[in-house]
């Protein structure tokens, strides 16, 4: 039998979108699950952010990879700490003692808070060559032992800033085209869009001046597409993916026609990562004209996706995994189990998302509310708790949970 059965991390969401942004405070657990006493030398957890970048190609026979990262930040806070060489202020119990280095038998919980720096970094973000991921890292270290640590991925979307004024610039597109082979005469078109940037909550109005001077109807056709740029040693990995495709009526030969479009922006769509040096995150808007038996003259126009501004909180992506992740040293575990009631069965199902309002961060003492599974659907945005509050909890320590048959009477 393994000495530590698992080392895990828990948070506590705080809205029903199960995300966090600048400055809000961050609460959970670390739970130590062990078989007999054992010997720390450290018990510590970490919180970072970073955008990570990988990916191969082939040349010939030689096989070349591609990696790259960015740190955003990171913090880390010890529980216990036997090692000399990092001295710091370590995590207290509620009587002002240090965490005792030796637990017993049974599951062990150390409550933590973290407060998210105030600066605006990329939102989560999961692509095919590389992620932007904020995570809670629990580690512990024992001498002459692997280390264990157990890991939790939450979803952070930054806080709207104020519009740019350049965002909120009309943009325009003119394109020309004689026609051959199979069809005669020309088309031309004139395209334009009240602004460049948008929010989620917005339509997308497009306005099409077009004149089919051809010898066959045409028929306009609209394209929303998002762009992910992968960025290592200088070469660039290329992801596009249509959003929206949508036509418009054909217009017959030796007419024409002034058009609104609106296209309905996705609202489970990531906004807009400008701010990211190795993973862009961007949109175009493609309008071309179908014309029978020839190339399609197309015009294209950037589009950035921006957050509301009446809210900070985001519909979490469908592609987005968050919650709780594992690395176990031992067979069994226990990562759904509040640590103040009785273990639940791994297949348990896991509690509906905390909540807590502008009177501050949750109280690390209550129990965990789990995240569920990323939703399918975009829920509705809700107005985001204010996040003034006090300074960071300086932690406690609550005594193992013992077995019912090692209880003392």
């Amino acid at each position: 039998m393994f000495t530590v059965k698992s080392v895990s991390v828990v948070y506590n969401p705080i809205n029903e979108n199960n995300t966090f942004t600048n400055g809000d405070f961050i609460s959970g657990q670390v739970i130590l699950d062990v078989a007999k006493d054992t010997q720390m030398q450290s018990l510590s957890i970490k919180i970072k952010g970073k955008a990570d970048v990988f990916w191969t190609e082939q040349y010939h026979k030689t096989t070349v990879v591609y990696k790259d990262k960015e740190k955003f930040y990171s913090m880390e806070s010890f529980f216990v700490n036997e090692d000399k060489k990092h001295e710091q202020e370590l995590l207290k119990d509620p009587s002002g003692q240090p965490y005792c280095s030796v637990v017993g038998l049974g599951l062990h919980v150390y409550p933590f808070m973290f407060q998210l720096p105030q600066q605006n970094f990329p939102p989560s973000f999961k692509g095919s060559a590389g992620k932007i991921a904020y995570t809670l890292e629990a580690k512990l270290s024992r001498s002459l032992r692997v280390s264990s640590k157990g890991k939790a991925e939450f979803h952070y979307v930054p806080r709207p800033e104020p519009s740019n004024p350049e965002l909120m610039e009309p943009q325009y597109g003119t394109k020309d085209k004689k026609m051959k082979f199979f069809t005669s005469g020309s088309v031309s078109m004139n395209i334009s869009t009240d602004k460049i940037g948008y929010s989620l909550d917005e339509e997308l109005k497009v306005l099409a001046e077009i004149e089919n001077s051809s010898s066959r109807a045409i028929k306009p056709k609209y394209c929303l597409y998002e762009k992910h740029s992968f960025i290592a040693k200088g070469k660039r990995k290329l992801h596009k993916n249509n959003v929206i495709k949508e036509e418009g009526e054909p217009i017959q030969p030796k007419t024409s026609n002034n058009i609104t479009k609106v296209l309905t922006i996705p609202p489970c769509l990531t906004i807009s990562t400008l701010n990211c040096k190795v993973i862009k995150v961007e949109y175009r808007l493609r309008v071309y004209l179908d014309v029978p038996y020839a190339s399609d003259p197309e015009i294209v126009l950037p589009i950035v996706l921006l957050l509301p501004q009446t809210t900070s909180e985001a519909k979490g992506p469908s592609k987005s995994d968050f919650g709780i992740w594992n690395q176990q040293a031992g067979d069994s575990a226990y990562p759904n189990a509040p640590p103040f009631a009785p273990l639940a069965s791994p297949s348990a199902p896991l509690g509906p998302p905390g909540q807590f309002g502008a009177t501050g961060p949750p109280d690390p003492f209550s129990p965990p509310s789990y995240p569920g599974p990323p939703a399918q659907q975009c829920p509705s945005n809700p107005q985001h708790p204010d996040s003034s509050a006090p300074p960071p909890y300086e932690g406690y320590q609550l005594y193992p949970q013992l077995p019912d048959d090692t209880k003392k009477a």
